[in-house]
């Protein structure tokens, strides 16, 4: 792929790589996707060892690991800025607030470096007021975007947060939707033997609010036919209470907790239908994953999944948190293949359409033209 520009653009990304999450799915996606753009000069350093560094460097980029665990935040930022040595970015991109400080003090707040941060969530405070020290984080880390970063929402509803909550500039706060790699074209819904399942995947933890997703079933399972069966694939603190819940309201049988899962194609594939049950979202990327693969999709109508979900077209938006309401279109699409296969097209139409990898990449890689002129006409203007 070619650009405007005729020298190769120096971009790095920073990124934690600790976990395996949307975050870092996303940024895998994206990392090889531009990795297409010749004119691109890739790099990137990760403070923790893990799946994204192997998904990387299987990808063919260079990937500089720095341990957190054996180093202080003053050895890293030492380590990472002999990485650069002279070679100076013309991009530093980073992804959460640790990345955001490291980006900020390599590039002294200079203008010859572009800073642009993913803001992937929001503070994520639900069962419990935030301590000082986090408050004080998330005040620290708002501020420095707002003032030094270019920062990208993943959703427009999480962009009008940033600018009516968080004092964030209009003109400092870009949207560009997350993308996913489209697996095969999946076959027909409906076409599948056995019990018809319904399913969820993401992190057990409070905002995701699974104890829903179990009252859901609960729902479905006194009212209901015998054959629909819940799974659930993640895992995280919330395990012990989900396993309380589901055998306190005797659905051993039919809800599944089938914790971390290597191979997601292989779960996506054996659903009919995807739930999603979370109190808020930026554009989850499980639900993404499950339009790909033709899933009709529930959930409720809260942060970007609005932004996804075509109420009625691709699957249903709740405007509850009403178990009865999700349940209700839990069997109506059970109970209504020719309904069910209708959204199935739908939802791989929509993945294509709007939420592929590519169109993803190409949104960044825009983002950073406009960048480097940015910084051109700062030096003509210093000059």
């Amino acid at each position: 792929m070619k650009s405007s520009i005729h020298s190769r653009l120096k971009v790095i990304h920073f990124i934690s790589g600790d976990l395996w999450a949307g975050a870092e799915t996303m940024a895998c996606n994206l990392l090889r996707r531009l990795k297409e753009y010749d004119d691109l000069d890739l790099s990137v350093v990760l403070l923790n060892e893990g799946r994204l560094a192997g998904e990387l460097r299987a990808g063919g980029l260079a990937v500089h690991v720095i341990d957190e665990s054996l180093h202080s935040f003053r050895e890293i930022l030492r380590e990472t800025r002999r990485l650069i040595g002279s070679n100076t970015p013309d991009i530093i991109h980073s992804h959460r607030y640790k990345e955001n400080l490291l980006a900020l003090l390599i590039s002294g707040c200079s203008r010859g470096i572009r800073l642009v941060s993913t803001q992937h969530g929001l503070p994520e405070f639900h069962e419990k007021k935030p301590g000082i020290t986090q408050r004080l984080i998330t005040r620290t880390n708002f501020l420095a975007l707002s003032r030094f970063f270019t920062t990208v929402a993943v959703s427009q509803d999480m962009r009008n947060a940033l600018i009516g909550r968080f004092g964030f500039r209009n003109d400092k706060v870009e949207v560009i939707h997350n993308g996913i790699e489209l697996p095969p074209y999946p076959s027909a819904s409906g076409g599948k033997a056995g019990p018809f399942v319904i399913g969820s995947s993401g992190r057990l933890f409070p905002v995701k609010d699974y104890p829903l997703m179990v009252e859901i079933a609960r729902t479905v399972a006194a009212g209901g036919p015998e054959d629909i069966r819940f799974e659930l694939a993640g895992n995280g603190p919330g395990m012990p209470a989900l396993q309380t819940l589901v055998q306190s309201h005797g659905l051993s049988a039919g809800f599944i907790l089938k914790g971390h899962q290597d191979d997601m194609g292989s779960f996506y594939r054996g659903l009919d239908l995807y739930l999603n049950t979370s109190v808020h979202e930026g554009i989850p990327m499980t639900i993404l994953e499950a339009l790909a693969h033709g899933l009709p999709v529930i959930a409720p109508a809260v942060g970007g999944i609005v932004e996804i979900i075509d109420d009625r077209a691709e699957g249903f938006l709740i405007g509850s948190r009403e178990p009865s309401d999700f349940a209700e279109k839990c069997l109506y699409l059970r109970n209504n293949p020719e309904k069910r296969m209708g959204m199935a097209r739908a939802a791989r139409e929509k993945a294509e359409r709007c939420f592929s990898a590519e169109k993803m990449a190409e949104g960044y890689y825009r983002l950073y033209l406009r960048e480097t002129r940015k910084m051109v006409s700062n030096q003509v203007l210093s000059g």
